[in-house]
Order: structure tokens, then sequence, then C-alpha cells
């Protein structure tokens, strides 16, 4: 599959939880990460997704949001990446973060070159990808 989305999170279906609506579906990554997408019963169904089913996770660079302290706060967004930050490639109006994860994996953010230098951004410094369960799209073989 070729696609232009800068994250994509292959792994095992670990849970479903279905709602009146839409259902939460948690992936887990070889390397441990655990991504949650919000999706629609319908999906669930059209993409045949169970526990133990391969699938593929995919976010958007800019629907990731860069934390560098969250000392005190809990948010509401189901999806966490705690790493490094392993590069950053500045540019005039946008900057791109790569997080590398403890399990060999990386994500990927593009946030804006005000907000990379107001977090005082440094290669090797711990930060937290975040983003919301309904920014991410699944995949999987039929």
């Amino acid at each position: 599959m070729k696609i232009s989305a800068r994250n994509v999170f292959k792994g095992k279906i670990t849970g479903i939880q279905l709602g009146a609506v839409n259902a939460e579906v948690a992936l887990t990554t070889a390397g441990g990460d655990r991504i949650v997408a919000s999706v629609t019963n319908a999906s669930v169904q059209a993409l045949g997704l169970a526990s133990g089913k391969e699938a593929i996770a995919l976010v958007k660079a800019s629907s990731v949001l860069v934390l560098t302290d969250s000392e005190g706060y809990q948010l509401s967004t189901r999806n966490s990446l705690s790493g490094k930050i392993a590069s950053i490639t500045e540019g005039p109006v946008s900057a791109e973060v790569a997080i590398a994860l403890p399990g060999g994996g990386a994500v990927h953010a593009t946030i804006t070159h005000e907000a990379s230098k107001e977090l005082g951004l440094k290669v090797g410094a711990s930060a937290t990808a975040i983003f919301k369960a309904g920014a991410v799209i699944l995949a999987a073989k039929a």
C-alpha cells in the first residue's frame, strides 16, 4: 500500500469496544506501542476487524501534537506515545518532528515553526506525541 500519511503503524488488533454507533479499536505494534482508533461499527464489520487480526493504523503528521511537559495534567487524547526526539526539520512556516519510540518505531508530527521554538525542541530531548482516536484511520486486508 502506498499512502501519503507519515505515520503508518503495523500491528494486531488487541481490543474492540463496540458502542451504539462507533467502536474503539486498539492496535498494538510489534514494539509494544498501543494505538486507539475510533471508527464506526460499520467499519469494524466491513474491515472484518477482530482481536488478533493484523491491521494498519494511519495518522497524518498534521494531526499529531508534540508535548514536552505534562506535569500535573491529564489529557483527553486516547493516544500518547513517548520517546526521544530523533530529528527536527525546520522550515520557514512548519517543522517536522520525528520522535523515536522505545519499541523501535517512530511517530512524526508537523507543527508550526513558532511552536517548535516555543517548546525548545532539541534532538535527544524527551517528547510525547498525542493525537485523538478520531484522527486514526484503520486499514486491514480482506
